[in-house]
Parts: C-alpha cells; structure tokens; sequence
C-alpha cells in the first residue's frame, strides 16, 4: 500500500489558511507552494518609461545585498507587468514557507462561495469589443499582423468588504491544476481613497521555470469553453484539437516561444503538435517545451523577460500587436497578461503567465479576460471565448456558470 503524503498536504493547507491580504505573497503550482510574508527589501523601480529595463539585473543586486546582510531568505518575489508603463512589484521577504502541492479531499465538497451581490460594468461593452474584432480583422487583412490578443475588463463592485482569503481558498480548490496566486500591490495614487489592492487569480498557465540547468515552458493557445454536458465537453475538445484556426493561433506562439529559448540553450525540444488540457471552465491547446541551459548565469526571470510577452498574451509581430492593443483597448493592462512568480540568487523560479485574474481591493474587483484574434476569427466566438474565460473568477466568487456578465447586477 502506498501512504499518501499526507504531512506536505498538511504544510501545504496551513500555508493557504495562513494568506492575508496585505501582507503576504502566495503561489501554489501543481509541484509546490509557497507563502512569503513581510517585506525585506524591495526591487527598486528604474525611473523612466521602461520599468522592465534591466530588471533582472536590478533583482540580482538586491538578492546579492540581502545574502551579505545575512538575510537567510535570498528569494524575490511578485509580478511583474504587461509593459514597462506600470513598475514590477517585487519583493524580498522577510520569511518564506515551502510545501508540496496542494491536494483537497474530493469527498469534501467545495468550499462556501463569499456571498455579495455585485454590480457589473463590463468594459468595453461586449458591442463594442465585437467592433474591436472587427478592426483587427481588417488590420490583418491590410498589413502584416499575424495574431492579436483582445481583452476586456468586468468592473464589479459591492456593498460588501471581499473576503479575499476565502477567494483565494475558491480559486485554489477549483483550479488544482494550475497556478493559484494572490500578491500584493500598491494603492493607485490617482484613485481618491483608494486602500490595498491584491492581485489575485488562477492561471492555466507556466510561462518558464528554471531547476538548475533544466527549463520549461508550457505555452497555451487556442481555446474552447467546456460544456456541463460530458458527451458535448469531449466534442468539443476534439473539434479544438481538429480546427485550423486555433491549430494555426498555437502554431505562431510556439514558433515565437522556442526562437525565444534557443538563444539560451544548448539543447531545445519543441513537440511536433499540442496535445489538450483542461480546466473546470476551459479547454486549450498544450506544448511543454523543455531545454539545457548554455549558461547557468541565466536565471529564470531573464528566461521570464526574454520570452515576455509571448503571442499567448500579446500577438505577432510583438510590435504591430502591441500597438493594435493601445489603439483597440479601452483600458491599461497593469499586471494582467504580465507574469507571477519567484527567483532565488541561484537564478531557479517558475513564473506564470498573470491571466484568469483580477485587481481588488476591498470592495471592488476588476476582472480581465481576453481572446486571440487570427484570419478566421469570428467576433461572436471570441467574445463568446471571453465570458467563459471570465467564469475561473466569477465561481470562485459564487456567481455560478450561469451568471449573467452583460446585466447591471448579479448575485450568487
């Protein structure tokens, strides 16, 4: 008889029930998790309009000073932005506890949902997210952009002070596979009032890890709602993995992502075509690409930098695709799309792509989802694409698969 592991999945537990808001970071992969706590020292932001420039090395001289302060926790951890318009939030903190995974009794039903009635403001209007489709459709037609990633936003506020512990225990609970993540940011100057904000989610998504001279990243793109129905779930999955649309929206983010690694590495394998994974709301296309380091000075958020932000997030060419988000877009990113993690002084970390996630502080969230756009798309598929998305945060929030995204009021 094999005894499970009973004393990490204990650890592991008493770290989620340990978050609070405001003065924690946590991160939970399918392999480990961790909760920091306090702050050491902060990685100074740059100054200028590139907050991501030099940024590893600016995390190296930080890490370098803690370890000869004699500071026994040499990690940084946090999250860093979309683009260098926002500065990254990333700290070194004053204590660090690791666990094994995460694992839930599944004869323990799921935990109670915060109970709230909210108000919803999408933005943009799903209208006119359909017009911004559009245009980039006809961007593709006219030029060379190959791929565009779309987003939009669900401003939800209540009466009611967000329980963000229990928030964090939903999302962990519905998401065992993925990355669950809650980290905290600084008040936004330009909102009078404004307290602490906390970015929180669950993302499907590795960006890269590095253990000593191995990396991976596992890339996702192209996507398709599930379906409470079993025998129509596993059609669609098939017709995802089957359609040339989505075949090809995968193809261009893994091209980017290994032309991205293969200067670092020695040794690169790219599988010859995705395979599928899941989550409780999604279906996606799946590559695991795995690597030797040439160097072992490359630490993991240089890797984190060097392949941010991929076609997954952003689109291809980076450039074109970044500018037709400015233009289309009716809101900034800040962390969404950014990536979540940690590096320790030895240069290992994971870093997950910063999606399924919102902003809240204590009484408002902003939600963010968003759809890759190619020749083929069809606007009402990828709005279609984006209320599903949003459904990882709004169950965890106890509004249900069912909840009404374009009304002005939904409650559980």
């Amino acid at each position: 008889m094999t005894e499970s592991p009973t004393v990490p999945q204990t650890l592991a537990t008493q770290l989620l029930e340990s978050y609070e808001a405001g003065s924690s970071f946590f991160f939970a992969s399918p392999r480990r998790t961790l909760l920091a706590r306090g702050t050491f020292a902060t990685v100074p932001h740059a100054g200028g309009t590139n907050s991501l420039e030099r940024l590893p090395e600016r995390v190296a001289a930080v890490l370098n000073d803690a370890r000869e302060a004699a500071h026994d926790i040499p990690v940084a951890v946090g999250a860093v932005p979309f683009d260098g318009s926002v500065p990254a939030q990333l700290v070194v903190p004053m204590t660090l506890q690791r666990a094994g995974p995460l694992m839930f009794d599944p004869a323990v039903s799921m935990p109670r949902a915060p109970a709230a009635r909210y108000t919803v403001q999408p933005v943009p209007e799903p209208a006119a997210y359909l017009d911004g489709v559009t245009r980039a459709l006809e961007l593709m037609r006219s030029g060379p952009l190959r791929k565009v990633v779309l987003s939009r936003s669900l401003h939800l506020s209540t009466a009611t002070p967000i329980d963000m512990r229990q928030l964090l225990r939903n999302l962990a609970q519905r998401n065992p596979t993925g990355y669950t993540f809650a980290v905290d940011l600084p008040p936004q100057a330009t909102a009078p009032g404004a307290g602490r904000r906390t970015l929180i989610g669950a993302s499907p998504e590795l960006l890269v890890s590095r253990s000593g001279m191995q990396v991976l990243a596992n890339p996702l793109a192209g996507s398709a709602p599930r379906s409470a129905d079993p025998i129509e779930d596993q059609a669609r999955a098939a017709a995802l993995l089957a359609s040339p649309k989505d075949l090809h929206e995968h193809a261009v983010v893994i091209d980017a992502v290994a032309e991205a690694m293969r200067p670092f590495c020695k040794r690169l394998e790219v599988p010859s075509g995705p395979s599928l994974v899941n989550t409780a709301t999604m279906w996606h296309l799946s590559s695991r690409i795995t690597g030797e380091l040439a160097d072992p000075s490359i630490s993991s958020l240089m890797l984190a930098l060097a392949l941010h932000p991929t076609p997954a997030v952003c689109g291809y060419p980076t450039e074109l695709a970044h500018k037709a988000i400015d233009t289309i877009e009716p809101f900034d990113r800040g962390f969404y799309t950014g990536t979540v993690g940690w590096c320790d002084a030895n240069g290992d970390g994971q870093w997950a792509v910063t999606i399924r996630c919102a902003e809240a502080d204590e009484r408002t969230l902003r939600l963010f989802a968003g759809a890759g756009i190619v020749a083929g798309s069809k606007p009402e598929s990828e709005l279609a694409e984006t209320e599903a998305k949003f459904r990882t945060m709004l169950q965890a929030m106890g509004l249900g698969q069912g909840a009404e995204v374009h009304g002005a009021e939904v409650q559980p």
